[in-house]
């Protein structure tokens, strides 16, 4: 059968996790943290990873980041299973290769096996980064490095003045210069 991966750091989650896929025939390995999830996903190769996003040490982003550009477990299956359920949270999961994102709060445990025995069926690691990520069989070897660096990241320094307006000559700039009195200073008087 299958192995799975739990990498939660909350305990009894982790026991309920555990507990529930052991009866369904799965071999598990847990981890409390993002950096034990590395370690054990590289010594272990599970089928599947089922992980928490908010942790200690490693977020689950930047575990799933590293996953998929690690070439020993870059295919391996990646459901994030997360509190975390903001539109854009998804979106960064995807962006990352998810291959399904659910939120802890609006799935039972019934409907996270379901989700496991979808994707384990499935051939291999999403690439979609579409509304809905199913497992549907693309292939992975490494994320590109585009995917993970922000859109918005200047490429030259930030101006520290605005640009002219349109038509404008640009001027240099310089530092103001020391006012210059109109007369003279007078000196003290004892």
């Amino acid at each position: 059968m299958s192995k799975i991966l739990i990498v939660e750091d909350d305990v009894s989650l982790r026991d309920v996790y555990s507990a529930r896929l052991e009866a369904e025939g799965y071999q598990i390995a847990v981890a409390a943290n993002g950096e034990e999830a590395l370690a054990t996903a590289v010594k272990e190769r599970p089928d599947l990873i089922l992980l928490d996003v908010m942790m200690p040490k490693i977020s689950g982003f930047d575990v799933l980041d590293i996953v998929r550009t690690t070439p020993e477990i870059a295919h391996t299956r990646v459901i994030m299973m997360t509190a975390l359920s903001a539109p854009e949270d998804k979106e960064r999961g995807e962006k990352l290769g998810v291959d399904r994102y659910l939120v802890k709060s609006q799935v039972t445990l019934e409907e996270m096996v379901d989700a496991i025995k979808q994707v384990l069926s499935s051939a291999a690691p999403s690439t979609n980064t579409g509304e809905q990520v199913l497992g549907n069989g693309g292939q992975r070897a490494e994320a590109p490095a585009s995917n993970t660096a922000p859109a918005e990241k200047p490429s030259e320094p930030a101006q520290q003045s605005p640009a002219p307006a349109p038509g404008q000559p640009e001027t240099p700039q310089t530092p103001p210069a020391e006012p210059t009195p109109s007369t003279p200073p007078t000196p003290p008087t004892e």
